[in-house]
């Protein structure tokens, strides 16, 4: 009797670097965040992260899954000219991710991390003529942020020119009519900045619906205390928070690392 031997197949671990399994950890573990903190959409919406020792790759979700569903696993890797180089899932990549992640990650080289997302809060700033008002610290930190008027779904290669330059050197950029989008030197400092960010978008919606009057402090002092939160200056935002948001992820559900 002849015994047929069935090839076990690779895992995804087996099949990238180590240094780029790290990071698809720490990717799944940024998706995972962002639908616990209620900044999810469904399947919409993209976080991305630059290949360790890949210049010109990045990961992003495939577009079919949950956020809560992310696993280091599921991510697919492609480079900037959308060549897919390994989908380890059945599911293809969003265009308008591809379109808006590619951009950026080939004008901005220093940026690792890139996150959207269409949070009521967020799309109802993005939607006031006067975008983000600087009501308390959590806003101040962006009163330089940038926004890009909307152009429609997302999925015009010409769009990218104008994402660009919209964002110029920023961390930050209100989608008119959209949503939000921020850039990190790390995954860390990029959620970080989400989370601020929509802290500060909450803030700002809550604070209308009061119908009262407003204070604000004198312009000189927003500046001052926006100015303590800008790259150079201050900590690298997200970095001491990181390691306790993973042991509460873990301590939640540690199938984020698979």
């Amino acid at each position: 009797m002849s015994v047929t031997r069935i090839k076990k197949q690779k895992s995804v671990r087996e099949q990238v670097s180590a240094e780029e399994w790290a990071k698809r950890i720490d990717l799944a573990a940024a998706y995972r965040l962002v639908h616990l903190y209620g900044m999810d959409e469904m399947i919409a919406n993209h976080i991305s992260t630059r290949v360790p020792g890949e210049d010109n790759a990045f990961l992003i979700n495939p577009y079919g899954l949950l956020y809560e569903q992310m696993h280091a696993s599921c991510f697919i890797k492609l480079d900037l000219d959308g060549k897919i180089l390994f989908n380890p899932t059945e599911y293809d990549v969003n265009k308008a991710g591809f379109i808006i992640h590619s951009a950026i990650h080939r004008a901005r080289h220093e940026v690792d991390c890139v996150i959207h997302t269409h949070t009521i809060a967020g799309m109802a700033v993005s939607a006031m003529k006067a975008g983000l008002m600087p009501f308390a610290q959590t806003a101040m930190r962006f009163i330089d942020i940038g926004y890009h008027d909307y152009e429609g779904v997302a999925i015009n290669m010409d769009e990218q020119e104008r994402l660009v330059r919209d964002l110029g050197n920023r961390e930050a950029m209100i989608l008119r009519n959209h949503g939000l989008l921020v850039v990190g030197a790390s995954i860390p400092q990029a959620f970080d900045n989400i989370f601020r960010l929509e802290r500060a978008c909450q803030l700002q919606v809550t604070t209308l619906a009061c119908n009262t009057e407003i204070s604000l402090p004198p312009r000189k002092i927003i500046e001052d205390a926006s100015h303590l939160y800008q790259p150079g200056v201050r900590r690298k935002l997200g970095i001491l928070e990181w390691p306790a948001l993973i042991r509460k992820l873990d301590a939640i559900d540690p199938s984020y690392r698979e």
